[in-house]
């Protein structure tokens, strides 16, 4: 069965695999995933954070100067531009942690052990750390915060300061739901035949979570160090051109910042490998 899907991909054909398919499909691309070195996993991992990265910097220039729109047109808007992130993931190949919850499907099929299952998670999160911070320093070098007289940065430190605030509780149902539509996103990739396809399906999950506030931890390893950045090492010229000052952002600190972190971790791998890969496991390919 399994070599049967991996011919079909190959085949050319042009109708869409159906869901048990796709299960298949997954299940062969985790025990693909969980077989390269470890160079191969933290560079895909640090590619995959980048571009989550970049998805969040759209999302903040495009934030910016919002504030007159309705608010769920707001946030539609801040959906769809940051999708970039999971296209490029998808469409330009790479590693990211919260899409790779789904590999519990082919540690489920017994093709990869708790291991190498572990194991490859923890390289690709090591890179989409490297990946994400580096951008965040990289984006705040730049100088970007101070664009549109300082503006993105005044909306960077509140995007920051209302994720570092929540409490646990909350962000932890907040990440869990997030990872659901972003693995569902994942899941429908496997249906899709051309690059074209691939970003129909992604776009319209990722948005859904973006819109809705949810939390993505990658993502979040943009947004926290790059609004901690502009809080503690921005001059003073920032702060009077937005009329504001550091101490508006009391509760965004490193520990709140770390908090938040861990907690949308975790969350994030309860709502893709439980909600979604485990359950497409059980209705699809228990009875094998």
């Amino acid at each position: 069965m399994i070599e049967k899907i991996e011919r079909s991909c190959d085949t050319g054909r042009v109708d869409a695999p159906l869901p048990p398919e796709m299960a298949l499909a997954c299940e062969v691309a985790g025990a693909a995933k969980a077989g390269r070195d470890e160079i191969t996993l933290v560079v895909l991992g640090v590619l995959a954070g980048a571009f989550i990265a970049l998805g969040a910097m759209f999302m903040t220039v495009v934030m910016t100067g919002a504030g007159d729109l309705p608010w769920g047109i707001a946030r539609l808007l801040a959906g769809l531009v940051f999708s970039l992130g999971l296209v490029l993931v998808i469409v330009g190949g790479a590693e990211l942690f919260t899409g790779d919850s789904l590999m519990i499907v082919a540690w489920a099929s017994r093709r990869i052990t708790i291991g190498s299952l572990l194991r490859a998670w923890s390289l690709v999160y090591v890179g989409n750390i490297g990946g994400a911070v580096g951008t965040a320093a990289l984006v705040f070098l730049a100088g970007q915060y101070g664009v549109a007289g300082g503006q993105v940065g005044k909306t960077a430190l509140a995007i920051a300061s209302a994720k570092a605030g929540l409490p646990t509780g909350q962000l932890f149902f907040l990440a869990v739901l997030c990872n659901v539509l972003v693995c569902l996103a994942v899941w429908m990739s496997f249906g899709a035949r051309s690059a074209t396809d691939k970003i129909m399906v992604i776009v319209p999950p990722v948005t859904a979570f973006v819109a809705a506030g949810f939390e993505h931890s990658v993502a979040n390893l943009y947004f926290l160090p790059y609004a901690l950045a502009i809080k503690y090492w921005v001059g003073p010229e920032f702060w009077t051109a937005i009329g504001g000052s550091a101490t508006d952002y009391a509760a965004l600190n490193a520990v709140s910042a770390a908090h938040n972190i861990v907690v949308a971790t975790i969350g994030n791998l309860v709502g893709g490998s439980l909600l979604v890969g485990a359950v497409y496991w059980f209705v699809y390919l228990r009875r094998r």
